[in-house]
């Protein structure tokens, strides 16, 4: 899963606030800074609560590393012509 401080680190490479982050995943402001309170993986959240919250930080550009441990935005695509 996440740790909590693998969800400041993707909540400030995308420049949201908390509530920002709690709107998008359908989560209250509290239950977020609780998820971001601890730098290990939270043992306080439901699984899903945390699967919310990571779901929500990919659809907004980040991606988090295989190990585990980081945490970065998710490399622009190139753009081609449309026909």
């Amino acid at each position: 899963m996440i740790s909590g401080a693998q969800i400041r680190a993707a909540r400030a490479l995308l420049r949201w606030s908390a509530q920002r982050l709690a709107g998008e995943c359908g989560l209250s402001v509290g239950s977020v800074q609780a998820a971001e309170r601890t730098d290990e993986m939270p043992s306080n959240m439901l699984a899903g609560s945390l699967l919310a919250i990571k779901t929500a930080l990919e659809k907004g550009g980040v991606e988090f590393n295989a190990d585990g441990l980081g945490v970065r935005l998710k490399p622009e695509r190139p753009r081609g012509k449309r026909k």
